[in-house]
């Protein structure tokens, strides 16, 4: 059975696979997410990465990469608006916009220097830079294997427009987090009762953070008035 949190007006958490849960669902304004794409499997001497196509049938998803793919198409449909991280591992639409996680790392290292976002965003390719020791030093205690820095996600959801933003592989709940920091509403489901506690406990304990009030920003000046501002 399902289980669901509604921790505030705008915040509802779902338990239970995002394949069934998706139908319940209307339509979002975006899609921010981090699905598994399957590297462990790589690892353990298989094909690894999860190229399903974007058009295959569902009834063919046999693989656990498979499935995850199938989850991840059914929850693009429900918006204009998507960031999906690890988007290079599936078979998805020509995007002019992806985003960059550059880590700062010296090519020396054996880990990824970046990580890909895909989306279906009409801008050009944006970049954020944090070094892996600062992200470490942000996420301590890191919660979950795959779990990005709040800051890196706050960043995501900058060139997002709307309000509810959906995340169909939520983990520990960072997008959560960061929806709560920008006042954004969000609805997450994650399979994995572990993940599930411990985003709830994240974005329960964010909504308790005290929030500063909005302040309108003065106008700005005339060019014009502002030229002679500076020749005076």
């Amino acid at each position: 059975m399902t289980r669901v949190e509604h921790l505030s007006p705008d915040i509802t958490l779902y338990l239970g696979d995002c394949r069934e849960i998706l139908s319940m669902l209307g339509k979002v304004d975006a899609v921010v997410t981090d699905p598994p794409y399957g590297l462990g499997d790589k690892w353990n001497g298989g094909g690894g990465g999860a190229k399903s196509s974007w058009n295959f049938n569902p009834s063919e998803a046999k693989s656990w990469d498979g499935q995850i793919a199938v989850g991840l198409y059914a929850s693009l449909k429900l918006a204009d608006q998507a960031i999906v991280w690890g988007g290079n591992y599936y078979e998805l639409p020509p995007s002019r916009c992806w985003l960059v996680w550059d880590k700062v790392q010296p090519d020396t290292w054996t880990t990824g220097q970046c990580e890909l976002a895909w989306t279906s965003l009409d801008r050009p390719v944006r970049a954020f830079r944090m070094c892996q020791a600062v992200a470490h030093d942000e996420m301590r205690p890191k919660q979950h294997p795959t779990q990005k820095p709040d800051s890196l996600m706050v960043w995501c959801l900058k060139w997002i427009d709307g309000e509810t933003i959906l995340d169909p592989f939520m983990g520990s709940g960072t997008t959560g987090v960061a929806c709560v920091q920008l006042d954004r509403k969000f609805i997450g489901i994650e399979i994995e009762p572990k993940y599930f506690d411990i985003a709830c406990r994240r974005i329960s304990n964010e909504l308790k953070q005290p929030r500063l009030p909005f302040v309108e920003p003065k106008a700005k000046p005339k060019t014009a008035e502002l030229f002679e501002t500076v020749s005076a």
